[in-house]
């Protein structure tokens, strides 16, 4: 069996969150968090906290297309966190944790256009996902990566990431490793 590798760059708020949830998923081969859609080259962390460089937090995973689709990869996007609201995910407010999908290709475009259509239904409000052309890619320090297993007793993982985590498990049981 050949391997079919893509990559996939999503924002979703905090990128803790979306890093624990797609290192669970059969098929997706590495994850990285990062940063993608600002103006500031080689941003840190602390300046795109601070939200003043453009930059979404997002994380880059490359996956093997012939075990896990770009579709069902955006069908778990779009079940781990609100892509309803603005600039925000829970206590994380600002720019830098909006809904964004970077594309890689027109198919990809199309297939988040479309993922976007078929979830608008699940919603109670519109939803306000930004669908982009994949830009600059700058990697999170090595402390931003892998948060959740190097945090398991951290306020974060406990109260936000892991229950996201649970939450991927009980939809997509079929997509978990």
């Amino acid at each position: 069996m050949s391997e079919q590798r893509e990559l996939a760059v999503l924002g979703g708020g905090c990128f803790w969150c979306l890093d624990a949830v797609y290192r669970q998923v059969r098929g997706v081969v590495s994850v990285e968090t990062g940063y993608m859609g600002g103006q500031v080259a080689q941003p840190t962390h602390a300046q795109v906290a601070e939200g003043n460089t453009g930059h979404a937090q997002v994380v880059r995973l490359a996956f093997d297309a012939a075990i896990v689709g770009y579709h069902d990869l955006l069908e778990v996007f779009f079940t781990s966190h609100d892509p309803t609201t603005a600039d925000r995910q829970g206590n994380d407010v600002g720019s830098q944790y909006r809904s964004v999908i970077f594309t890689h290709s027109a198919r990809q475009d199309a297939v988040a256009r479309q993922v976007i259509a078929e979830m608008a239904v699940v919603w109670d409000a519109p939803i306000v996902t930004q669908v982009l052309p994949a830009q600059s890619w700058y990697r999170a320090a090595d402390e931003q990566q892998d948060h959740l297993a190097r945090h398991p007793l951290a306020s974060y993982s406990i109260l936000v990431a892991a229950p996201r985590l649970d939450q991927f498990r009980a939809l997509h049981p079929g997509l978990a490793k």
